[in-house]
């Protein structure tokens, strides 16, 4: 069934999250960087935990309040316990997890046989000292308890992980295995495999891969050999000369390997510690921050407190000024990472991180170090944590700023957690947070978009979360929109680009996550890079050729589509424009043309009129797509069909399909029966009951239809070797096929079948969450069967509902990871920060991986720039270029208002144009001020293309006002 936790399903997979099932988690410490592990990252990592312990001793203060999303004013008043008060808001974002509280005394005096209970342990807020005692007692522990120890200092982060001795990992990247066809395998020592088509394999040498379906070269099915990467197209698979030879056919898998991880101690790890390193511009820095924070806990141990606020004696001036404050962002992003490992420590999927990891943002602090002491100095509210790190001055630029945030899904709920903590446009500063998104709240959000519940289902998105911010922050003002922005990243981008303002856009796809930066003038835009097209499936491979099971998928998916949504669509407006039967009858006879008659008419004549009807349908299509289809194929290109060059014609990726015989016994069949007979039965508005959905009933009525026999057509069928493209073929309809039409229309018209209901259908629109509807189990059903037709390996259920729905796998530890990158960046841009502080990220959590990378700058003059040129009423084209060649140095080869050429000296008689005033060329309407123009200058050297300069605005009049005719 359907739940909540489907998204992270598909990232971990059923065995982790039995695994989970079985796991309690101790984390202790519930200020932010806890809460943000505990918070939202924990949605996924604890999808169904046994027990999760929250600890603390602290009571909830006014400074918790900045950097603690789950604590509320109340909360400080009532000076409650902080795990106390968080727990009820993180218990209720799971339902399958229990979650307690503690709050005893934990230090180096007390007993630890209490952790023994749990298979995690998490520190945050706690002391070197403590952490490295409790350390020594999970990692000495049998079995091991797996530790993870976390600490934010202001500008500085830290997660440190230990998961004993031994640590076995199923599957180190949780990469899906992909079928690569074979092209050929040479015999020899070593046998040299090559991808066909060119495809590039992706293997490391060392791997293993696993054949499957090689003819000739046949021992090798099912084994897995280790390979040494050649090249991208090719690897070498140990000794094959005494193997026959290859003939055809074939792919290979790779093969999950466990691997076993090696952990040292705290203690040890101290003098000699394994970092991941981000920013590869600043490679000392892992090492230089593990030394800074090592000397900020001896500080802390000596004097028994953190640096004064803003002090630049007590230690490294960024971190010692810092290290009382919080900046919400940075533990957003450490908070994912820190959750993901927890994820690792109690399941054994993905690599985990060894052993240390260091995040810092001190691009952020670096310009704000001449500052005042007095900038950083506590007030007293909930911003004095920020504020402790960037200052008052910048606390108020965030508090005036007014953003415009385009989705509100699983990004868009953390980033506005992140604008709350941050305080982001604050209603008493006249700054707004603006968000839009059309979108309805669906049960499958829940797990990852924290800001919802499941009383929030089937409500909008944009003014859900906007209520649930509000929660957070009361002082923001946030504006809900339901306005679709699309195509939204790069219609977005170009109106950044117009109206020069900077866009921070962000992505993830389960454990990876990807952060760009756009600054007008300083980086390139997100249009100025094209993202490769993505690869479609072959018309005719869908058709009749599927080879791996997303053809199948895919193929079921466009069956609903056409069936259940198209045709009735296509149905009901041919009805709406034309008035009656009768006079549609009338002008086919008079032989005109109108367009889907032929298709309308053949729904109207075949259009069932009850119940039994639709399971005959239903029937019949089961013969037509998974018997009469392979017969067809068959009888068309026998098994021993040869092409011109003498190969064999169903030969990998080719499989031949094999005809299968209904069978009500099969639950596959039933399944697929059923469920197109409910989708016909609704999109022709025919009532059903649950009686009749039985199977007793629906049984009965099968064994009572007979299906005709199969005559073999002779028809063209689309191959790869003589397919028309879809775009070449014609659809004429024969003159036998108008008679018929004509007649069947005829038939209804005597017979009075046609009346008003009968020219409505009511398509119906894809929905893969409600289970209760039918459509997946339509989808499911039909593509297993035609997998089964192909000898294709069967998907489940949850696999075949991702790729129907075109569902991005999605885990909230990235989720969180990337907000909280983002966040950090849009810091920089309200304080106007140069070019060289501006980071853009990619991270794959599972591996792990960070690798920090400046942004792309802009070239000698960019798409950011806008020039200016000021006309009057007689101002003539040959004016508009002698001016842009004045001011900005180029003259211009070309001239274009929106899809209006105004000038091409290639085109005849542009040359004259060059007299004509502006105004003229353009037509300008009576009240418009301006326009914007597109030019275009010649290239540096011969036979390039003209090279697009920036755009142009060019006002009517000396003052801007709108001109007179």
């Amino acid at each position: 069934t359907t739940t909540s936790f489907d998204l992270p399903r598909y990232v971990l997979g059923d065995s982790a999250m039995q695994q989970m099932a079985q796991s309690s988690v101790f984390l202790s410490g519930m200020g932010g960087l806890g809460v943000e592990i505990g918070g939202p990252g924990f949605i996924d990592v604890c999808v169904c935990l046994c027990v999760l312990t929250l600890h603390d001793t602290k009571q909830c203060e006014t400074w918790d309040l900045g950097s603690n999303f789950f604590l509320r004013q109340d909360d400080v008043l009532t000076q409650r316990n902080r795990a106390v008060a968080v727990h009820p808001r993180v218990a209720e974002l799971n339902p399958y997890v229990h979650v307690d509280t503690s709050s005893s005394s934990l230090d180096l005096s007390t007993d630890l046989c209490f952790l023994k209970r749990y298979q995690c342990v998490i520190l945050t807020e706690a002391r070197l000292s403590l952490q490295k005692k409790i350390n020594d007692f999970c990692h000495f522990h049998q079995p091991p308890i797996r530790f993870i120890g976390c600490d934010a200092y202001g500008i500085c982060v830290r997660v440190f992980c230990d998961f004993g001795d031994q640590f076995e990992v199923s599957d180190p990247t949780g990469e899906e295995a992909k079928e690569m066809f074979i092209q050929n395998i040479t015999q020899g020592n070593p046998g040299v495999v090559t991808c066909m088509d060119s495809r590039t394999h992706g293997l490391q040498t060392g791997q293993s891969v696993l054949f499957r379906e090689v003819n000739g070269m046949d021992t090798l099915n099912g084994t897995a050999r280790q390979v040494t990467v050649l090249s991208p197209y090719s690897f070498a698979v140990g000794d094959t000369s005494c193997l026959r030879p290859y003939a055809h056919g074939g792919f290979f898998l790779l093969v999950k390997t466990p691997r076993t991880y090696s952990f040292e101690t705290m203690e040890q790890q101290l003098s000699e510690p394994q970092v991941l390193t981000p920013d590869f511009s600043k490679p000392e820095a892992p090492l230089q921050i593990h030394a800074a924070m090592l000397a900020l806990d001896a500080f802390q141990e000596q004097h028994n407190r953190l640096p004064n606020i803003g002090c630049c004696q007590d230690l490294v001036r960024c971190l010692s000024r810092t290290a009382q404050g919080s900046l919400p962002p940075l533990a957003a992003a450490v908070g994912g990472i820190a959750s993901q490992e927890v994820l690792k420590a109690l399941t054994g999927k993905f690599a985990p991180l060894q052993q240390w990891f260091y995040l810092d943002a001190i691009e952020v602090v670096k310009p704000l170090l001449s500052l005042s002491a007095e900038e950083f100095s506590p007030r007293g509210d909930r911003y004095d944590g920020l504020r402790a790190c960037i200052g008052e001055t910048m606390c108020l630029e965030l508090h005036k700023l007014r953003v415009f945030m385009v989705g509100c899904g699983a990004i868009g709920c953390e980033m506005l957690k992140n604008f709350a903590l941050l305080g982001v446009g604050l209603a008493k500063s006249s700054g707004e947070v603006c968000v839009t998104d059309p979108d309805l709240i669906e049960k499958s959000n829940l797990n990852r978009q924290f800001l919802f519940r499941s009383q929030h289902i089937q409500k909008p998105k944009s003014t859900t979360a906007a209520v649930a911010t509000l929660e957070i922050n009361p002082e923001m003002q946030v504006d809900a929109h339901l306005n679709k922005v699309c195509p939204a990243r790069r219609y977005v981008d170009s109106r950044s680009v117009s109206n020069q303002k900077a866009l921070l856009d962000s992505g993830t796809m389960g454990t990876k996550g990807h952060t760009e930066i756009i600054v007008p003038n300083l980086t390139e835009s997100y249009n100025s890079h094209r993202d490769p097209p993505e690869e479609e499936i072959p018309f005719c491979t869908l058709k009749s050729f599927p080879a791996v099971i997303e053809h199948t998928i895919q193929w079921a998916r466009d069956k609903f589509e056409s069936a259940f949504a198209h045709k009735p669509t296509i149905y009901n407006m041919f009805w709406q424009t034309h008035s009656s039967a009768e006079a549609v009858l009338q002008r086919m006879q008079q032989r005109e043309t109108l367009e889907g008659a032929f298709q309308v008419v053949k729904l109207l004549s075949r259009r069932p009129s009850q119940w039994e009807h639709c399971i005959i349908l239903a029937r019949l299509k089961f013969d037509k797509y998974f018997k009469r289809k392979a017969l067809q194929l068959l009888h068309s290109f026998p098994l021993d069909t040869r092409l011109k060059d003498g190969s064999l014609f169903w030969q990998s990726p080719k499989r031949p399909p094999s005809p299968i015989e209904f069978d009500l016994k099969d639950t596959l069949h039933f399944s697929f029966v059923v469920s197109a007979a409910r989708l016909y039965a609704e999109i022709y508005n025919i009532p059903y009951s649950e009686k009749d959905l039985s199977q007793e009933a629906v049984s009965r009525m099968l064994s009572e239809i007979t299906v005709p026999e199969y005559r073999p057509a002779e028809k063209r069928i689309e191959t790869d070797e003589n397919v028309k493209k879809p775009d070449q073929m014609k659809l004429s309809v024969s003159s036998e096929e108008e008679r018929e039409a004509i007649a069947q229309l005829e038939e209804a018209i005597t017979a009075d079948h046609v009346t008003p209901e009968r020219l409505r259908m009511s398509p119906r629109l894809f929905e893969k969450d409600d289970d209760l509807n039918g459509h997946m189990d339509f989808v499911a059903s039909a593509s297993s069967l035609r997998a089964r037709m192909y000898s294709i390996e069967v998907a489940d259920r949850l696999k075949t509902k991702r790729i129907a729905g075109k569902i991005i796998p999605a885990i909230a530890t990235a989720t969180a990871a990337v907000a909280g990158l983002v966040s950090l960046e849009l810091v920089k841009v309200v304080g106007g920060y140069g070019f060289e502080s501006f980071n853009n990220c990619f991270f794959n959590l599972a591996i792990p991986v960070m690798v920090l990378t400046e942004a792309a700058p802009t070239s000698s003059f960019s798409i950011w720039d806008r020039w200016t040129v000021w006309g009057h009423q007689h101002f003539s084209l040959s004016d508009f270029i002698s001016a842009v060649l004045v001011h900005y140095g180029i003259e211009p080869t070309m001239v274009v208002h929106g899809v209006k050429m105004l000038y091409v000296p290639v085109m005849p008689g542009h040359n004259k144009r060059l007299k004509l005033t502006m105004q003229k060329l353009i037509k300008p309407s009576v009240d418009r001020r301006y326009v914007d123009l597109t030019v275009s200058f010649a290239p540096e050297s011969d036979g390039d293309e003209d090279l697009p300069g920036p755009p142009v605005r060019y006002y009517f009049s000396p003052d801007g006002e709108a001109h007179t005719a």
